[in-house]
């Protein structure tokens, strides 16, 4: 298990032929074809590892059943179970593109549109598949050989491999998908170049191709060679090797929330003083950073601190951050009011003064911080500038990158061209603002968050693909992977 407690995220992708079109699992029928233009929820698939042979997967469909494939080369997906004709092998291309191999029958998968098979003896064109990532692009990335996190190093001007927990928006990291290869961008908007340096655009030194061994992801650049920390303080560069060893493979893992917190005298609570948390503080350290870690089921949080410890309810009623395990007595509720939030402990009393109830004093602000680049995707895609309008399209296959600012508790979200959004008179979240206007976060769930706009309305994606400020009630439609 990783220090900061996640897993590797789960491998979901979309497969793009040698015509530009994705591998689609149809909900009727299970049937299979290559006819789609864009990454949707229909062109998802997920990679399973075999448990007793690590070079074997399974492509597992938006509809939870398997692609698979018979002695006669017939392609179906219709399996629920790893059967034999489900086993596959990816016999990776130089240029970085796929090619799947059966492995019962040792014939490889290729077509186009309806006409899929595997039935192929030889590797053509057809059979090429390129890798399009479906995850959301922004995560933590660990080193397997140094079991340590990829973080920015300002003082340095370059990407180390050297923190225990990944931690503050130095740890986060983008990947920026251009022409079926991959960008890594740091917190401050530069790319990594092969040689280490770090690049206000991206070019040839700067694009990987990502490959996968045991599970584990590799970064291929322009001259073959692959990222791998190097030195003592693990400076992230292309090494020498021309294949894939233990020193150049990663894990990429989720980033957690992390956020500072303001009480209503206007100081940051920290653990500066000891274990026990006080709202003292006029500066923000790492001291004053808790990552937030919300329980999928119950939606309660824990807070962890930067040594890795969690916040407790302790005996005398206290908050102290001494607890190392996950229980009962390290899970808060919060309760979204506005720009403001109310925690409360398991004993069912407010955090800062330890009451029932809560006066407006007691309140506190919470400062999202290792987002200052936001990307966000709804069940339909991604939020993308609209081409020909001033509005904002909710259900892309690509991404755009967007500002979030932070002032009194309230947010301003910045579009590249630095005009802000805004809700207008029609309801309709435009993009052209000249002035910021304020919205609320709520980090609901793990990995997903709702935005309001000052009308108390949640901004959602509706079935044409319009981003609009008139959400009433919490449902998929207003909850945003970020």
């Amino acid at each position: 298990m990783p220090a900061n407690g996640n897993l590797p995220l789960k491998l979901q992708f979309g497969l793009i032929n040698h015509e530009g079109r994705y591998l689609t699992a149809e909900s009727f029928g299970f049937k299979v074809n290559a006819s789609a233009p864009s990454l949707k929820k229909k062109q998802v698939w997920t990679l399973e590892q075999d448990s007793k042979d690590s070079h074997v997967v399974y492509l597992r469909s938006h509809l939870g059943r398997y692609l698979a494939s018979d002695k006669d080369g017939k392609v179906s997906c219709e399996a629920d179970s790893h059967i034999s004709d489900c086993r596959f092998l990816i016999v990776a291309q130089s240029d970085g593109r796929w090619v799947l191999q059966s492995k019962p029958h040792l014939r490889f998968f290729g077509g186009s549109r309806d006409y899929l098979s595997c039935f192929a003896q030889f590797i053509s064109d057809t059979e090429l598949w390129a890798m399009h990532l479906a995850l959301h692009p922004q995560a933590n990335l660990r080193s397997v050989a140094r079991k340590r996190y990829v973080r920015l190093s300002t003082e340095d001007g370059e990407v180390a491999v050297d923190m225990n927990i990944p931690w503050g928006v130095a740890a986060l990291l983008t990947l920026v998908y251009l022409d079926g290869k991959y960008g890594l961008k740091t917190c401050d908007s530069r790319f990594l170049s092969n040689d280490g340096k770090l690049l206000t655009q991206s070019g040839r030194g700067t694009a990987y191709t990502l490959e996968f061994k045991v599970g584990k992801l590799a970064f291929k650049d322009c001259e073959g060679k692959y990222l791998s920390p190097m030195g003592p303080t693990g400076t992230l560069r292309s090494g020498r090797c021309s294949k894939p060893g233990k020193d150049e493979l990663f894990d990429l893992e989720e980033s957690h929330p992390q956020v500072v917190l303001t009480a209503a005298n206007a100081r940051y609570v920290s653990i500066r003083q000891g274990v026990s948390l006080a709202a003292n503080q006029e500066d923000e350290t790492d001291m004053e950073t808790f990552q937030m870690e919300i329980e999928k089921e119950s939606k309660k949080c824990t807070f962890r601190t930067s040594q890795g410890n969690y916040w407790a309810l302790v005996a005398h009623g206290g908050i102290q951050s001494t607890a190392t395990e996950v229980s009962a007595d390290t899970m808060f509720s919060v309760e979204w009011l506005g720009h403001k939030v109310a925690l409360k402990a398991s004993n069912g009393k407010n955090m800062s003064a330890l009451r029932r109830t809560v006066s407006e004093d007691e309140l506190l602000s919470i400062k999202l911080i290792n987002r200052p680049m936001l990307i966000l995707r709804g069940q339909n895609g991604f939020i993308c500038h609209h081409k020909n309008s001033n509005t904002l399209d909710a259900s892309r296959s690509i991404y755009d990158i967007f500002t979030l600012q932070h002032s009194n508790g309230a947010y301003q979200i910045k579009g590249m061209t630095g005009q802000y959004w805004y809700v207008n008179s029609s309801l309709v979240v435009c993009s052209d603002g000249e002035v910021p206007e304020d919205f609320s976060i709520e980090l609901l769930e793990r990995g997903r968050l709702a935005i309001r706009g000052k009308n108390g309305k949640y901004l959602r994606g509706d079935p044409g693909g319009l981003l609009k400020g008139d959400g009433l009630t919490l449902n998929n439609s207003v909850l945003w992977e970020y």
